[in-house]
């Protein structure tokens, strides 16, 4: 029954990538048909932006086997935005160090 339940998994797992496939190809089917509307600048940008996130989502989450890792993902996007915010904060304290305001 092992056999069975292995090929069933392969099978599931086979399907999964076959949709993400696809799902790719229709967000690069949509980012060619939206270079053909001539936006302007700004909403040419946020549209390719957009699926340029969905797809690159898709790509971590499914092919590099990301999806799973869901915990260490948070613990490195809460240890980016620390250091964001610290850089942030570095001219601020710099400039009342010296009386700078």
């Amino acid at each position: 029954m092992t056999d069975a339940h292995g090929a069933e998994a392969v099978r599931q797992q086979v399907r999964k990538y076959l949709f993400v496939f696809g799902a790719l190809l229709v967000l690069t089917l949509l980012t060619v048909s939206i270079s053909y509307l001539h936006l302007s600048v700004v909403p040419a940008i946020v549209a390719a932006m957009i699926v340029a996130s969905v797809k690159g989502s898709l790509v971590a989450s499914y092919f590099m086997h990301l999806i799973s890792e869901r915990k260490f993902i948070y613990f490195i996007l809460v240890l980016t935005g620390v250091f964001f915010i610290g850089l942030m904060l570095l001219p601020v304290i710099h400039h009342m160090d010296r009386g700078i305001a």
